[in-house]
């Protein structure tokens, strides 16, 4: 039984899976929109958001900047999307509460019938 034990394995180890994890995100970052299974993309937005709300608590001092950076840097093993995500992503969000990403379902893939869906960053202008 799979009582009180949260997350998905993905039938991956965990080293794997957290370098999946890592991927995923850093590319949402980038691109501000992936493709990918449902699946996976229901695995990575709560860590996608979290570290959303990581740099706001940053930007707005509840937490000092640059320990909040270095904990950003070391989840994403890259400074350039850090930086991206303190300069550009984490001010579109400062008014907002949660919420920053959501997830489109889009349809079977050919190949293997898996659910696919695209996981976005919502914009700040208010769309929904």
């Amino acid at each position: 039984m799979r009582h009180q034990i949260a997350g998905q394995k993905l039938s991956r180890t965990p080293a794997q899976r957290k370098a999946l994890f890592r991927n995923l995100i850093r590319e949402l970052y980038i691109h501000e929109r992936i493709t990918t299974t449902q699946a996976k993309a229901r695995a990575v937005r709560g860590d996608a958001e979290k570290l959303i709300t990581k740099a706001k608590h940053g930007l707005s001092g509840k937490i000092d900047r640059v320990h909040a950076q270095r904990q950003v840097v070391a989840y994403l093993n890259d400074k350039g999307v850090a930086k991206k995500l303190f300069d550009e992503l984490a001010p579109r969000y400062l008014e907002r509460n949660g919420g920053y990403t959501r997830i489109i379902k889009l349809g079977k893939r050919f190949g293997d019938a898996a659910d696919m869906a695209v996981i976005e960053l919502v914009s700040d202008n208010g769309d929904e």
